[in-house]
């Protein structure tokens, strides 16, 4: 991994601690390390993107966001625990495929889980067993730590990208009515799940540079699934055909449809923050850093294909000075 192989375990420890969810809980220090350890085993090192590193990346943008002034004072010490809980764990075993290649493979999960929320139902119910296993909540009521994992898989549950328009609805909704109410549990769980898929996408509003190499993971593993179905001779899916879906236009697409619609509505549940303000200027330059390359990809492509037509690269001229 970009930062060594401990990374979660590492992350976890420290903000358990900082957090104070280990003298809150009487969390046994042992049984911690050795969830942890379950956990960050169980990621798949091989994966370009989606491994152990990914989890830790989402985990330390979920605190950063349940630190959030508007949050920070409301969530309880509960929804801290299941917060960072569900980022560490919320891709768990991710078999590096997405669900319509398990349900035209016929994989055992997608009958398992009758073709919905596939991954993420595994990633939870994963989850929940080396949780058991390690026996990090025997020592608490069996209804609080059951109340726990049912919370582990509302939260993970949530990260499944189909299901992005119902919640960002709902929080336009609650935005525009202003009715947002973080003193009853029920809302302060929809905000954390609502942090959670921020977090889970906010690759885009890094800086550049590091912007960019979770964006060449990623799209390395769409192609990777998109080499298995060629050689299986299956249908290609969207995003994973190397030779028609260049790393820009997959960006570009990803930022437009999900990652500013959310950081939208989340910057302005903010109010707006210093951080949001922060990552919503990341997020421009970055779209416009991804509108230059694949204007210069087109371009080369151009050269090769002298009848094809040249587009115009999008984006005013106030936007090109800040592109490397």
């Amino acid at each position: 991994g970009i930062w060594g192989g401990n990374s979660l375990v590492t992350l976890m420890c420290h903000l358990f601690n900082v957090c104070g969810l280990i003298h809150h809980f009487q969390l046994d220090m042992v049984k911690l390390h050795r969830f942890l350890g379950m956990v960050q085993e169980d990621y798949h090192s091989h994966n370009p993107y989606h491994n152990a590193v990914h989890a830790a990346d989402v985990t330390q943008a979920m605190y950063c966001y349940i630190k959030e002034t508007k949050l920070a004072e409301q969530l309880t010490p509960l929804d801290v625990f299941l917060g960072l809980m569900a980022a560490a764990a919320h891709d768990v075993d991710h078999p590096g495929v997405n669900q319509p290649f398990l349900i035209k493979t016929r994989h055992h999960l997608a009958t398992l889980y009758q073709n919905t929320s596939v991954l993420e139902s595994h990633h939870w119910r994963s989850t929940v067993g080396m949780l058991r296993e390690s026996g990090l909540l025997s020592h608490l009521p069996a209804d609080m730590s059951q109340d726990i994992e049912q919370q582990l898989g509302s939260l993970i549950l949530a990260t499944d990208i189909n299901r992005q328009n119902e919640f960002l609805i709902t929080l336009r909704e609650h935005l525009d009515n202003q009715d947002m109410d973080l003193q009853l549990a029920t809302h302060r769980h929809f905000i954390l799940q609502i942090a959670l898929k921020c977090a889970d996408v906010c690759n885009p509003c890094r800086e550049w540079e590091l912007s960019r190499q979770w964006s060449e993971r990623v799209c390395e593993e769409f192609y990777r699934q998109g080499d298995l179905e060629r050689k299986f001779d299956l249908e290609i899916s969207p995003l994973c055909d190397q030779q028609t879906d260049s790393v820009p236009a997959i960006q570009i697409g990803f930022i437009s449809y999900i990652v500013e619609p959310l950081f939208e509505e989340w910057q302005r549940f903010t109010e707006p923050s210093m951080l949001s303000q922060i990552m919503m200027g990341h997020l421009h330059k970055n779209k416009a850093c991804w509108s230059r390359l694949r204007y210069v990809h087109t371009l080369a492509e151009t050269k090769t294909h002298p009848h094809a037509e040249e587009p115009e690269p999008e984006g005013g001229q106030e936007e090109a000075e800040d592109i490397p």
